[in-house]
């Protein structure tokens, strides 16, 4: 290989999703998928990734209740990291004991310190 070449692997493009955060309520699964793709299943505490092409691409969440949309672009060996978070809202508790059920909101936060090109 010539020293201007670089190896396919070091141009890959990766995205990771967490559901690490401490401000999840850490209630109900999330689902991700990528440009309608499924990516994950992902309980409180597990991540996953996955290669993907250069350019622009939709993470799509849900949680069963809420659906949410984000549009992100990736450059060559680029590794994007998102936290993604299941929260309740002011009355969620409220509503619950009431009714037995109630709002849940997702958060998507693309973490700039865990993002990087390889």
């Amino acid at each position: 290989m010539a020293a201007h070449e670089s190896a396919p692997e070091q141009q890959e493009s990766r995205v990771t999703v967490l559901r690490t955060s401490r401000r999840d309520n850490e209630k109900r699964v999330m689902i991700v998928k990528i440009d309608g793709q499924p990516l994950a299943t992902l309980y409180y505490g597990k991540s996953a990734t996955r290669v993907l092409t250069p350019g622009k691409h939709t993470l799509n969440v849900n949680n069963t209740f809420v659906w949410k949309n984000h549009r992100f672009e990736i450059a060559p060996g680029e590794h994007v990291t998102f936290q993604l978070i299941n929260r309740s809202g002011k009355f969620t508790w409220f509503l619950v004991a009431l009714m037995g059920a109630g709002p849940m909101y997702i958060d998507i936060e693309r973490d700039s310190q865990a993002s990087s090109k390889t």
